[in-house]
């Protein structure tokens, strides 16, 4: 038996999408070939991935979606998207923050998923440029059923996106003026060649902003975004000091990834270790 009959639905996924990108399609038979599954066990991820938006079916395989770099989702259609994977890897990061944190959260629904385990951390503040992250701690704060971890929320003003960002020239000055421990960042799309990207130019810059402020960079970024490329890059992963990612990443691309950065897999950070909170008051340059 294929050691590959084993992987979960999301890794096969993961490999499947990741053998389309690199050779511009695929057929089934060589899936199957590769993969040691049945036909209509790949039939089934094909179908899986194209509900997804991903790649394409084919008469007999599948093809890569040809999207326009420019082309931004709405926030609640990306809330839809891998929504285990983003809760996996928001319990996996909010283990790096410590209590008493200056940390920052930038726009997505990853970072979306990662605001509701901090409400419970005492003594953070928060700057975000995320309209949707900055309610999540407002509404845990008038919530009686929750205890708050009195979180102080600076929310950047600037002009809202389609993910509810705040993006522009009043957003960039806000950011340059601070400085944070930790910048969790989500991503529109990553690779080796390009870096972290974002079809949105205005908010490429207001990233650009939020890495420089920070003294760490924590991308937080499930499987499907690596190979992704958007119009505008705005960091290498020179520039990345962790990425926390879920299982579905191929080992091909967490080699390619380890050797700019330190990567977390969500429901592995205890086989591959923990490195010290993030941000804790007694941590030093």
């Amino acid at each position: 038996m294929s050691e590959n009959q084993n992987l979960l639905a999301e890794q096969r996924r993961a490999l499947i999408l990741d053998e389309v990108r690199r050779r511009g399609g695929v057929r089934v038979n060589e899936l199957t070939r590769k993969l040691g599954v049945s036909d209509m066990t790949v039939r089934r991820d094909l179908d899986a991935l194209a509900r997804q938006g991903v790649l394409e079916k084919v008469h007999g395989g599948a093809v890569p979606v040809v999207e326009a770099s420019t082309h931004e989702p709405g926030f609640e259609a990306k809330s839809g998207l891998e929504p285990t994977a983003k809760e996996e890897i928001a319990r996996a990061a909010a283990e790096l923050v410590a209590p008493g944190a200056a940390i920052a959260l930038s726009g997505g629904t990853t970072t979306y998923a990662l605001a509701h385990r901090l409400v419970e951390v005492p003594d953070l503040t928060v700057v975000t440029n995320s309209v949707r992250v900055a309610d999540v701690f407002h509404a845990a704060q008038r919530s009686a059923g929750v205890r708050p971890g009195t979180a102080t929320v600076v929310l950047t003003g600037g002009v809202r996106t389609p993910s509810d960002s705040l993006v522009g020239p009043v957003a960039d000055q806000a950011i340059a003026a601070l400085h944070f421990d930790v910048l969790f960042l989500g991503v529109h799309g990553i690779s080796a060649e390009a870096g972290l990207s974002t079809p949105n130019l205005a908010e490429a810059e207001t990233n650009r902003r939020l890495v420089q402020s920070a003294r760490r960079v924590v991308v937080i970024a499930d499987h499907t975004k690596w190979g992704v490329v958007g119009l505008s890059s705005f960091a290498s992963l020179d520039q990345v000091d962790t990425l926390v990612t879920d299982a579905g990443l191929p080992e091909e691309a967490r080699a390619e990834v380890a050797e700019h950065l330190r990567v977390v897999v969500a429901g592995e950070a205890e086989e591959t270790g923990r490195t010290a909170a993030a941000g804790g008051p007694d941590e030093t340059g």
